[in-house]
């Protein structure tokens, strides 16, 4: 599925309560944006089968204690390191999902700090990296270049 089906898919699947779609419809350019950066239109996550993604804690060899949590995108299930899948729970797969739909996930998954998206098994050691909160501030950005010149604050008193 190419992008701008993979964001009309997230916009048809919004809650259709009057507002969801049309916020999903502004932060479309900021996902599509991240999305032409990377060379795949989908990517594999692995996943319990609760549909639960699988979060890896990486921490810092300076610092021990800094940690960070972060999610893992594989291009097809062969480029899985064979040792990645060796240790977890026989209960996970990896499910393949567009893009676009990782990086909509990744604005509201809080205890995830970024998404390594790999492009081949060969350059697992240097994927990608797409942190949370850059994303979060794209989209803030796109939001208020779309936000109208003449609307009234909301916290006006």
């Amino acid at each position: 599925m190419d992008l701008k089906a993979q964001i009309q898919s997230l916009i048809d699947n919004a809650p259709q309560d009057g507002i969801t779609p049309t916020l999903v419809a502004a932060i479309a350019p900021a996902l599509s944006a991240i999305a032409h950066k990377l060379s795949h239109s989908q990517y594999y996550i692995l996943q319990n089968l609760d549909e639960e993604w699988v979060l890896t804690t990486l921490s810092n060899r300076g610092n021990p204690q800094e940690e960070k949590q972060v999610i893992y995108a594989f291009p097809t299930l062969q480029d899985i390191p064979r040792s990645y899948i060796a240790g977890l729970d026989p209960q996970v797969i990896a499910a393949p999902i567009p893009v676009t739909h990782i990086l909509f996930q990744l604005l509201a998954l809080e205890p995830v700090d970024s998404i390594v998206f790999f492009d081949t098994a060969s350059t697992n050691t240097n994927g990608i990296e797409v942190k949370r909160t850059d994303l979060q501030h794209l989209v803030q950005q796109q939001l208020q270049q779309n936000q109208p010149k003449n609307q009234v604050p909301p916290d006006i008193a």
